[in-house]
């Protein structure tokens, strides 16, 4: 019979061309429901694949491949001894190293792990099944963790806020939209927003709604929203003059992002209301460093107010020592 045999630490494994496997089935073939226990090896052609194994092997655990060698399941074996399994041989080596070890390395494509759960879920093989799901939802939730929209349109981030049911935090981060030159340290703050972001998303995963705006005037600023509507806004951009020339500033204030994030989770699981009457009437304290503004949210015609904070204000010098007041946009 002509093969050409593949290296493989499972075993045996020979991998059959076409015209040998087509040659060998015309051979002849007979159903086999006899029992296979009395041998101490199993040739099994699996798809075309060849393995070389035994009974003992295929017999660790309460499966599809143990009944084959009890005779529960009836067989085909071919003239030449071979047990042929109609599946695709290609992750079966691993099937067999996960019945010697108990355990087996997965393949890190999830197309390739939905495959070998395919593969184990034939053979009935519980183990390999628990240890591909447990593997597949550890991916998913690693890429739940890392997945933040990215707002395109205006409508699409008024929809996504009016319809999501956790509190969500929006991070405007435009830096296209800088019409002047950074400060010396601005640039480095703009990165430190960015990554306290991807922080807080990683930490609240599941809990709060983590999106970005690359649309808005701002250049970085942080929004809070719950149930729908804005709670709390930290502008961490201002227009500073120094040296007669207009610059761009732009601040880290991680503390207070921090704070307002987790004040928005009080609106976790629609336990907003009685929170809604804590924040009007003074329960949560009014920011202790920088400028804290309210102004009507134009929701439902209450007294509902969204806290504007801006970052604290600096004083710059020109080259002759004249101090310049700090304007901050609004």
């Amino acid at each position: 019979m002509s093969a050409d045999a593949s290296g493989s630490s499972c075993g045996n494994v020979v991998t059959v061309s076409g015209s040998a496997a087509s040659s060998s089935s015309h051979v002849g073939q007979e159903k086999a429901g006899r029992s296979l226990a009395g041998s101490k090896y199993v040739k099994l052609n699996v798809g075309g694949t060849l393995h070389y194994t035994t009974v003992q092997t295929l017999s660790k655990e309460d499966s599809l491949l143990r009944s084959i060698c009890d005779g529960s399941t009836e067989v085909t074996i071919d003239s030449e001894g071979w047990v042929v399994l109609d599946r695709c041989g290609r992750h079966f080596s691993l099937v067999l190293n996960f019945l010697r070890d108990g355990t087996v390395p997965l393949p890190e494509s999830t197309r390739e792990l939905e495959e070998v759960l395919k593969e184990a879920q034939y053979y009935r093989l519980q183990g390999l099944v628990q240890h591909c799901l447990s593997t597949l939802q550890k991916q998913r939730d690693v890429c739940r963790g890392c997945h933040i929209p990215m707002i395109t349109s205006a409508k699409e981030e008024q929809r996504m806020i009016a319809t999501c049911r956790k509190p969500v935090v929006k991070l405007q981060n435009n830096r296209g939209n800088n019409k002047y030159s950074y400060t010396s340290n601005s640039d480095d703050n703009l990165l430190k927003n960015i990554e306290l972001f991807d922080k807080l998303g990683l930490r609240f995963n599941g809990r709060v709604l983590f999106i970005k705006d690359v649309l808005g005037d701002e250049i970085c600023c942080w929004s809070f929203y719950g149930e729908g509507r804005k709670i709390a806004e930290v502008c961490c951009t201002s227009i500073v003059y120094a040296t007669e020339k207009k610059q761009t500033k732009v601040e880290f204030p991680e503390a207070r992002i921090f704070e307002e994030t987790l004040n928005i989770l009080i609106y976790e699981n629609g336990r907003g209301l009685g929170a809604m009457a804590l924040l009007e009437s003074g329960g949560i304290p009014s920011p202790g460093v920088g400028q804290s503004e309210e102004e009507g949210a134009g929701v439902g015609g209450g007294d509902r107010r969204v806290r504007r904070i801006h970052v604290r204000r600096h004083i710059m010098h020109d080259e002759r020592g004249h101090g310049q007041q700090t304007v901050y946009k609004d």
